[in-house]
């Protein structure tokens, strides 16, 4: 199984070749997603994958501001 070069833009997971879903912007922006858990809390919840564990996002102790 091969798998796509670009990884989901929420939770950086790879996606396979012929799954998945891509969104393009009015503005020529692509988004890959590899479920609808990622595409629903990217674009209608607005949440920051650092914040959740389950991303390979995730900072261990929070973001840090310098």
């Amino acid at each position: 199984m091969s798998l796509l070069v670009k990884p989901c833009n929420f939770c950086d997971r790879p996606v396979a070749k012929g799954s998945g879903t891509m969104l393009v912007k009015n503005n020529g922006t692509v988004f890959w997603f590899c479920s609808s858990k990622c595409k629903k809390n990217m674009l209608e919840l607005k949440r920051d994958p650092r914040k959740l564990k389950w991303t390979k996002k995730y900072v261990k102790g929070g973001i840090r501001k310098k």
